[in-house]
């Protein structure tokens, strides 16, 4: 394989992961709020969800920082 294969091969699974980040972590905030809506709030569920965010927002930042991510999602972010 050349090097430019590879490059290519990395980039396509570098865009496909943040797809897959980007949907989960909208896929979450989705749910905290019909949760956060319904009053469970407490509930494991809730918490458990807050921790993934909180992970899949920091991944976001990550790339942000490296320059792999536009700064349109800052607002998602918040």
């Amino acid at each position: 394989m050349s090097d430019q294969d590879l490059a290519k091969t990395r980039l396509e699974a570098f865009e496909a992961m943040l797809g897959a980040v980007q949907r989960e972590y909208a896929d979450i905030l989705s749910k905290m709020d019909k949760m956060k809506g319904e009053g469970k709030v407490k509930t494991v569920t809730y918490q458990q969800l807050l921790g993934r965010k909180m992970m899949y927002q920091n991944m976001l930042s990550l790339y942000q920082i490296h320059g792999l991510l536009q700064r349109e999602n800052d607002r998602e972010m918040a």
